[in-house]
Protein backbone atom coordinates (compact mmCIF):
# COMPACT_ATOMS: atom_id res chain seq x y z
CA UNK A 1 0.00 0.00 0.00
CA UNK A 2 1.04 3.09 -0.95
CA UNK A 3 -0.86 6.29 0.75
CA UNK A 4 -3.62 4.43 1.34
CA UNK A 5 -3.91 3.12 -2.09
CA UNK A 6 -3.52 -0.71 -2.39
CA UNK A 7 -1.14 -1.86 -5.37
CA UNK A 8 -1.79 -5.13 -6.63
CA UNK A 9 0.24 -7.07 -9.55
CA UNK A 10 -0.58 -8.87 -12.47
CA UNK A 11 2.34 -11.46 -13.49
CA UNK A 12 1.35 -13.38 -17.46
CA UNK A 13 3.82 -16.21 -17.22
CA UNK A 14 4.27 -19.30 -19.72
CA UNK A 15 6.85 -21.26 -19.12
CA UNK A 16 8.97 -19.18 -17.12
CA UNK A 17 10.59 -21.79 -14.19
CA UNK A 18 13.66 -20.27 -14.95
CA UNK A 19 13.17 -16.42 -14.17
CA UNK A 20 9.70 -16.70 -12.22
CA UNK A 21 11.18 -17.44 -8.80
CA UNK A 22 13.29 -13.93 -8.81
CA UNK A 23 10.86 -12.27 -10.90
CA UNK A 24 8.38 -12.47 -7.88
CA UNK A 25 10.90 -12.44 -5.27
CA UNK A 26 11.68 -9.04 -6.73
CA UNK A 27 8.19 -7.65 -6.45
CA UNK A 28 8.69 -4.54 -3.55
CA UNK A 29 6.90 -4.80 -0.22
CA UNK A 30 4.27 -2.21 -0.72
CA UNK A 31 2.51 -4.89 -3.33
CA UNK A 32 -0.24 -5.93 -1.41
CA UNK A 33 -1.69 -8.23 -3.77
CA UNK A 34 0.05 -10.69 -6.98
CA UNK A 35 -1.65 -12.36 -9.23
CA UNK A 36 0.44 -14.65 -11.12
CA UNK A 37 -1.57 -15.50 -14.25
CA UNK A 38 -0.39 -19.06 -15.29
CA UNK A 39 -1.53 -19.57 -19.30
CA UNK A 40 -1.13 -23.16 -19.30
CA UNK A 41 2.38 -23.65 -18.85
CA UNK A 42 4.11 -26.83 -20.24
CA UNK A 43 7.15 -27.01 -17.70
CA UNK A 44 7.23 -25.92 -13.69
CA UNK A 45 6.28 -22.22 -13.78
CA UNK A 46 3.71 -23.30 -10.93
CA UNK A 47 6.16 -25.22 -9.14
CA UNK A 48 8.62 -22.45 -9.14
CA UNK A 49 6.17 -19.61 -8.15
CA UNK A 50 4.63 -22.13 -4.88
CA UNK A 51 8.55 -22.35 -3.68
CA UNK A 52 8.73 -18.77 -3.57
CA UNK A 53 5.98 -18.69 -0.43
CA UNK A 54 5.17 -15.49 -0.98
CA UNK A 55 1.25 -15.45 0.79
CA UNK A 56 0.65 -11.71 -1.54
CA UNK A 57 0.68 -14.34 -4.73
CA UNK A 58 -2.73 -16.20 -6.25
CA UNK A 59 -1.99 -18.40 -8.98
CA UNK A 60 -4.62 -18.71 -11.43
CA UNK A 61 -3.68 -21.29 -14.43
CA UNK A 62 -5.57 -21.55 -17.46
CA UNK A 63 -6.65 -24.94 -18.80
CA UNK A 64 -5.40 -24.05 -22.43
CA UNK A 65 -2.70 -21.48 -23.68
CA UNK A 66 -4.87 -18.33 -24.86
CA UNK A 67 -2.02 -16.01 -25.06
CA UNK A 68 -0.45 -12.58 -22.80
CA UNK A 69 -3.47 -10.29 -23.60
CA UNK A 70 -6.31 -13.03 -22.53
CA UNK A 71 -3.73 -13.56 -19.26
CA UNK A 72 -4.17 -10.22 -18.65
CA UNK A 73 -7.94 -10.18 -19.30
CA UNK A 74 -8.09 -13.05 -16.50
CA UNK A 75 -5.69 -10.91 -14.24
CA UNK A 76 -7.28 -7.74 -14.46
CA UNK A 77 -11.04 -9.39 -13.64
CA UNK A 78 -9.66 -10.89 -10.52
CA UNK A 79 -8.43 -7.39 -9.63
CA UNK A 80 -11.85 -5.94 -10.05
CA UNK A 81 -14.07 -8.63 -8.31
CA UNK A 82 -11.44 -8.35 -5.56
CA UNK A 83 -11.32 -4.04 -5.00
CA UNK A 84 -15.24 -2.92 -4.83
CA UNK A 85 -16.10 0.09 -7.13
CA UNK A 86 -14.44 2.92 -5.51
CA UNK A 87 -11.98 1.39 -3.46
CA UNK A 88 -8.77 3.64 -4.10
CA UNK A 89 -6.73 0.73 -5.92
CA UNK A 90 -4.23 0.45 -8.40
CA UNK A 91 -3.12 -2.77 -10.95
CA UNK A 92 -0.04 -2.56 -12.47
CA UNK A 93 1.85 -5.31 -15.02
CA UNK A 94 5.38 -7.47 -14.73
CA UNK A 95 6.16 -10.35 -17.14
CA UNK A 96 7.22 -13.30 -15.44
CA UNK A 97 10.14 -13.41 -17.18
CA UNK A 98 11.81 -10.50 -15.16
CA UNK A 99 12.20 -7.53 -18.19
CA UNK A 100 10.67 -4.92 -15.87
CA UNK A 101 13.18 -3.39 -13.15
CA UNK A 102 10.51 -3.69 -9.83
CA UNK A 103 12.73 -0.59 -8.57
CA UNK A 104 10.94 1.41 -11.56
CA UNK A 105 7.52 0.10 -10.40
CA UNK A 106 7.13 2.89 -7.91
CA UNK A 107 8.24 5.72 -10.89
CA UNK A 108 5.50 4.15 -13.14
CA UNK A 109 2.92 4.22 -10.14
CA UNK A 110 3.69 7.91 -9.31
CA UNK A 111 1.03 9.97 -11.89
CA UNK A 112 -1.68 7.64 -10.84
CA UNK A 113 -0.96 8.29 -6.95
CA UNK A 114 -0.98 12.00 -7.86
CA UNK A 115 -4.12 11.94 -9.85
CA UNK A 116 -2.53 12.91 -13.42
CA UNK A 117 -3.32 10.01 -15.14
CA UNK A 118 -5.69 6.42 -15.78
CA UNK A 119 -3.16 4.57 -17.30
CA UNK A 120 0.38 4.59 -17.32
CA UNK A 121 3.15 2.91 -19.56
CA UNK A 122 6.89 2.54 -19.56
CA UNK A 123 8.69 4.06 -22.26
CA UNK A 124 11.84 2.29 -23.10
CA UNK A 125 12.71 4.00 -26.07
CA UNK A 126 13.01 7.58 -23.77
CA UNK A 127 15.39 5.66 -21.61
CA UNK A 128 18.89 7.73 -22.19
CA UNK A 129 20.59 3.67 -22.58
CA UNK A 130 17.72 2.41 -24.85
CA UNK A 131 20.86 2.35 -27.96
CA UNK A 132 22.70 0.07 -25.73
CA UNK A 133 20.61 -1.96 -24.17
CA UNK A 134 17.86 -2.33 -26.45
CA UNK A 135 18.44 -4.74 -29.69
CA UNK A 136 18.27 -2.83 -32.59
CA UNK A 137 15.39 -4.93 -34.52
CA UNK A 138 13.30 -4.55 -31.66
CA UNK A 139 13.68 -0.36 -30.84
CA UNK A 140 12.96 -0.23 -35.04
CA UNK A 141 9.80 -2.41 -34.67
CA UNK A 142 8.37 -0.60 -31.66
CA UNK A 143 9.38 2.65 -33.18
CA UNK A 144 6.98 1.77 -36.43
CA UNK A 145 4.69 0.55 -34.38
CA UNK A 146 4.50 3.69 -31.93
CA UNK A 147 4.04 5.83 -35.09
CA UNK A 148 0.88 3.34 -36.43
CA UNK A 149 -0.55 3.28 -32.80
CA UNK A 150 -0.45 7.11 -32.13
CA UNK A 151 -2.26 7.30 -35.58
CA UNK A 152 -4.95 4.51 -34.89
CA UNK A 153 -5.64 6.18 -31.22
CA UNK A 154 -4.68 10.14 -31.27
CA UNK A 155 -2.29 9.94 -28.20
CA UNK A 156 0.02 11.75 -30.10
CA UNK A 157 2.51 11.71 -26.83
CA UNK A 158 2.60 8.16 -26.37
CA UNK A 159 5.68 6.22 -27.70
CA UNK A 160 6.85 2.65 -27.05
CA UNK A 161 3.21 0.87 -27.56
CA UNK A 162 4.60 -2.28 -26.97
CA UNK A 163 5.95 -1.88 -23.98
CA UNK A 164 3.99 -4.15 -20.97
CA UNK A 165 5.09 -2.18 -18.25
CA UNK A 166 1.90 -0.40 -17.28
CA UNK A 167 -0.18 0.63 -14.14
CA UNK A 168 -3.91 1.27 -14.37
CA UNK A 169 -6.50 3.19 -11.76
CA UNK A 170 -9.40 0.50 -10.82
CA UNK A 171 -11.91 3.00 -11.92
CA UNK A 172 -10.55 3.21 -15.98
CA UNK A 173 -10.20 -0.43 -15.56
CA UNK A 174 -13.70 -1.05 -14.73
CA UNK A 175 -15.20 1.52 -17.39
CA UNK A 176 -13.10 -1.18 -19.93
CA UNK A 177 -14.33 -4.73 -21.28
CA UNK A 178 -11.15 -5.83 -20.51
CA UNK A 179 -13.01 -9.59 -21.04
CA UNK A 180 -12.72 -9.08 -24.71
CA UNK A 181 -9.42 -7.70 -25.00
CA UNK A 182 -7.45 -9.10 -27.81
CA UNK A 183 -5.65 -12.17 -26.59
CA UNK A 184 -2.40 -12.08 -27.69
CA UNK A 185 0.69 -9.81 -28.64
CA UNK A 186 -1.06 -7.09 -30.04
CA UNK A 187 -3.05 -6.28 -26.86
CA UNK A 188 -1.13 -3.03 -26.11
CA UNK A 189 -2.34 -1.50 -29.08
CA UNK A 190 -5.82 -2.35 -28.91
CA UNK A 191 -5.75 -1.47 -25.18
CA UNK A 192 -4.37 2.16 -25.82
CA UNK A 193 -7.18 2.12 -28.78
CA UNK A 194 -9.56 1.33 -26.14
CA UNK A 195 -8.61 3.74 -23.66
CA UNK A 196 -8.57 6.75 -26.19
CA UNK A 197 -12.46 5.81 -26.97
CA UNK A 198 -13.08 6.45 -22.96
CA UNK A 199 -10.74 9.57 -23.38
CA UNK A 200 -8.46 8.25 -20.68
CA UNK A 201 -5.75 9.88 -19.28
CA UNK A 202 -2.24 8.21 -20.96
CA UNK A 203 1.09 8.90 -19.57
CA UNK A 204 4.28 7.70 -20.48
CA UNK A 205 7.19 7.14 -18.57
CA UNK A 206 11.11 6.56 -19.28
CA UNK A 207 11.81 3.24 -17.74
CA UNK A 208 15.12 0.46 -18.50
CA UNK A 209 14.93 -1.88 -21.26
CA UNK A 210 16.36 -5.13 -19.65
CA UNK A 211 17.10 -8.30 -21.97
CA UNK A 212 19.10 -10.54 -20.51
CA UNK A 213 18.75 -14.39 -20.62
CA UNK A 214 14.75 -14.48 -21.58
CA UNK A 215 14.29 -16.22 -25.08
CA UNK A 216 11.60 -13.83 -26.97
CA UNK A 217 9.11 -15.87 -28.63
CA UNK A 218 7.47 -12.65 -30.25
CA UNK A 219 8.11 -12.78 -34.17
CA UNK A 220 7.67 -9.56 -35.68
CA UNK A 221 7.26 -10.83 -39.11
CA UNK A 222 4.05 -12.30 -37.69
CA UNK A 223 3.15 -9.80 -35.14
CA UNK A 224 3.51 -6.64 -36.94
CA UNK A 225 0.81 -7.20 -39.59
CA UNK A 226 -1.34 -8.64 -36.64
CA UNK A 227 -0.98 -5.25 -34.92
CA UNK A 228 -1.24 -3.21 -38.06
CA UNK A 229 -4.95 -4.88 -39.01
CA UNK A 230 -5.94 -4.51 -34.61
CA UNK A 231 -5.50 -1.13 -35.39
CA UNK A 232 -6.77 -0.34 -38.71
CA UNK A 233 -10.30 -1.73 -37.82
CA UNK A 234 -10.29 0.14 -34.68
CA UNK A 235 -9.81 3.09 -36.45
CA UNK A 236 -11.85 1.89 -39.53
CA UNK A 237 -14.21 -0.54 -38.01
CA UNK A 238 -16.37 -1.06 -35.33
CA UNK A 239 -15.74 1.38 -31.65
CA UNK A 240 -15.45 -2.27 -29.65
CA UNK A 241 -12.38 -4.22 -31.27
CA UNK A 242 -12.67 -7.82 -30.93
CA UNK A 243 -11.81 -10.32 -32.69
CA UNK A 244 -12.93 -14.49 -33.48
CA UNK A 245 -10.23 -15.66 -31.04
CA UNK A 246 -11.28 -13.05 -28.65
CA UNK A 247 -14.01 -15.38 -26.97
CA UNK A 248 -15.02 -15.41 -23.22
CA UNK A 249 -12.38 -16.82 -20.74
CA UNK A 250 -12.69 -20.65 -20.10
CA UNK A 251 -13.67 -21.73 -16.66
CA UNK A 252 -10.35 -21.98 -15.16
CA UNK A 253 -8.84 -25.30 -14.48
CA UNK A 254 -6.86 -24.56 -11.40
CA UNK A 255 -5.80 -21.72 -8.56
CA UNK A 256 -3.38 -21.86 -5.69
CA UNK A 257 -1.97 -19.66 -2.68
CA UNK A 258 0.93 -19.12 -2.01
CA UNK A 259 1.51 -19.86 1.99
CA UNK A 260 4.83 -18.02 3.79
Amino acid sequence: MIEGVRIAVVVPAFNEQRLIGATLRSIPPYVDRVWLIDDASTDETIRASLAVGDPRVSIVSHPTNLGVGAALSTGYLRFLAEEPEGTPALCAVMAGDGQMDPEELETVLAPLLRGQADYVKGNRLNHPSVGSLMPRHRRFGSIFLSAVTRLATGYSHVSDSQCGFTAATRDILGRLDVRSLYPRYGYPNDLLFRLSRLGARVVDVPVRPIYASEVSRLNPWRVGPRILWILLRARFGSASVRPAEATPLPPLARSFRAQG
